[in-house]
């Protein structure tokens, strides 16, 4: 009897919150940030002191502040697919970088958003289009590539992979310093063009773009997603920026803090600008990373022209690092903010970064198919009140690695045999494996683990336990095994 009326009040709880938000279809923007570890958020206990990000302070005063949000891979271009499609990459196969692009059939949230009217909007790194690496794709689409020592993809066959051809009707897509674009920073619509762009700091740039973006659009439903290019190496030394923290530092740090203040000064800006046109209370934002901070273990202080290395940023207490199922390469800094939509709180239960897409669509007013989405629309779960799990279990598969992780339980397995089981009520998980005091409740993880994986495509090549062994030799004491 319970049982069934907690099961009764979740489902009137989630009537009232759909009721709520029924009417004028709101903007949505989802904003994330590349290799940003999870310390390296102010609204979160215990994190980075050095840091300086009033705008999102600001944010997290209003908003949901979520403690247990986790990306669906370590890497960007896996996490990113499964943002862009609120689905497991895993899925379709698109589990590494090298595996690009995204499955050319898979239906991206905004091309849905569009189908139903809204103005889309991408700006800033894509990182789902070809790549001349993924042999597999090259011998298929473009088998002359392979013969060619810097092989160039024509545009004509990569163009399908990019944002112009997955849904956006408005597109500033860019990592660094080359664009393709068909809006100016006026906000003016342009016929396709490459621009060049070598001497304004890239995250300045996606700022500039995406409020471009708003004045072009601000007077209809929008959806914008703005993916930054930082804390990401490689870094560019940016006076302005790195002027705002003096002293004795590693200049990686320095890189960190500062492309993080240009990033918090760059949703100041959005906001200002939403703001200014009167349609913040009409405008849910969305705030993750792709994945934590690379560490390389060590963080190495390396030159700044250095290809690769620590990013800069810090995972603080958390295990691991990008590259690892680990929390430390996996959960990240997670914010919701909609003014008078969505109640201040730490919310503490466990949510993807694939909800986003899903809680748009919601929101929308778009309907999807039962099980076409892995993701789950945040609203209901966001009231207060409701305290149910937006997820029974979540899943990853990376490499070597894959993990199922309960409310409670976490459940490791490795391609060389390891499993380790965590307790996730633990202040500091993922330090005491109790996979020998609860051999029964690990069997039934694995067993609902290895159901999931079967489910899920093979992506094509094997890539056995091993790029990753050096990290789960250095975090979790393996060797010592």
């Amino acid at each position: 009897m319970k049982i069934e009326m907690t099961k009764n009040l979740s489902l009137v709880l989630i009537l009232l919150a759909s009721m709520a938000y029924a009417g004028e279809r709101p903007n949505i923007i989802i904003i994330v940030t590349d290799d940003h570890g999870y310390a390296d958020f102010g609204a979160y206990e215990g994190a980075s002191p050095d840091l300086k990000t009033p705008n999102l302070d600001a944010l997290s005063s209003a908003g949901a502040v979520v403690t247990n949000g986790y990306s669906t891979a370590p890497q960007c271009t896996p996490s990113r697919a499964a943002i862009a499609t609120s689905r497991y990459q895993t899925r379709f196969g698109l589990d590494d970088n090298d595996l690009a692009p995204m499955d050319i059939n898979e239906k991206t949230i905004a091309e849905k958003l569009k189908d139903s009217g809204y103005a889309t909007g991408f700006v800033g790194k894509w990182h789902l289009g070809p790549k001349t690496g993924n042999k597999l794709w090259m011998e298929k689409n473009y088998p002359e590539g392979l013969k060619q020592k810097k092989a160039s993809i024509p545009e004509n066959i990569s163009r399908p992979y990019y944002p112009m051809s997955r849904g956006y009707s408005d597109y500033y897509d860019g990592s660094k310093s080359v664009y393709l674009r068909n809006f100016d920073l006026e906000g003016k619509a342009i016929k396709h063009e490459r621009e060049i762009d070598k001497k304004t700091f890239r995250v300045d740039k996606q700022t500039d773009a995406a409020l471009a973006f708003i004045d072009k659009n601000h007077k209809k439903p929008f959806f914008l997603h703005l993916n930054y290019f930082a804390p990401h190496v490689p870094m560019e030394v940016v006076k302005k920026h790195f002027d705002r923290f003096p002293g004795d530092m590693t200049e990686r740090r320095r890189w960190g803090l500062a492309s993080l203040a240009a990033i918090d000064d760059g949703i100041g800006a959005v906001m200002e600008t939403l703001r200014k046109y009167k349609i913040e209370e009409n405008t849910i934002v969305f705030y993750f990373a792709d994945n934590g901070a690379p560490l390389k273990i060590k963080k190495k202080d390396l030159p700044y022209k250095a290809r690769g290395g620590w990013s800069g940023s810090l995972n603080g207490e958390l295990v691991g690092e990008k590259g690892m199922i680990s929390e430390g390469g996996v959960r990240v800094p997670y914010l919701v903010y909609w003014k008078g939509k969505v109640p201040a709180q730490v919310y503490r239960k466990a949510v993807s970064t694939m909800d986003a897409g899903a809680t748009a669509l919601a929101l929308a007013g778009v309907e999807v198919k039962k099980g076409e989405l892995d993701g789950v629309n945040l609203m209901p779960y966001l009231s207060k009140g409701n305290k149910s799990n937006p997820h029974q279990y979540l899943y990853w598969r990376f490499w070597g690695q894959s993990v199922i992780r309960s409310d409670k339980w976490k459940f490791f397995e490795l391609e060389n045999g390891v499993q380790m089981l965590f307790d996730m009520t633990d202040p500091l998980p993922e330090r005491k494996n109790l996979i020998k005091t609860y051999p029964e409740l690990a069997a039934d993880l694995q067993k609902n683990l290895a159901t999931w994986r079967n489910q899920q495509k093979w992506p094509g090549f094997v890539k056995s336990y091993g790029r990753e062994a050096q990290f789960f030799k250095h975090y979790f004491k393996l060797h010592e095994e």
